[in-house]
């Protein structure tokens, strides 16, 4: 019973997607929509004008020059080792306490 209702499901299916191909495949190549003139697409009654060449290049904004990295890991030695070692602050020298004198 349920191997019937299987095949069944699928033979359905089968003739939904027959009905649908048939129905594509009668239709002829369509006009493509800016060829149909009354159609709406936004423009009114001016005219289609062909795109002119701009002055500007193409590709985005150009970017700025490329500076070469500080360090090349070109081997087996790590990052930290081929940075050079930062530099230590000065030590403050320890605040003064001020000295009573007795006159």
């Amino acid at each position: 019973m349920i191997l019937f209702t299987i095949a069944g499901v699928h033979l359905i299916g089968l003739g939904c997607v027959a009905v649908l191909m048939f129905t594509a495949l009668r239709e002829g190549p369509g006009e493509p929509p800016w060829a149909n003139p009354d159609s709406d697409d936004g423009r009114g009654n001016k005219p289609l004008l062909p795109r002119t060449p701009s002055g500007r290049p193409r590709g985005g904004i150009p970017l700025p020059d490329a500076a070469p990295a500080r360090v090349r890991l070109r081997d087996h030695r790590k990052l930290g080792e081929l940075l050079p070692g930062r530099e230590r602050r000065p030590t403050r020298e320890p605040q003064r306490e001020p000295v009573r004198t007795h006159h």
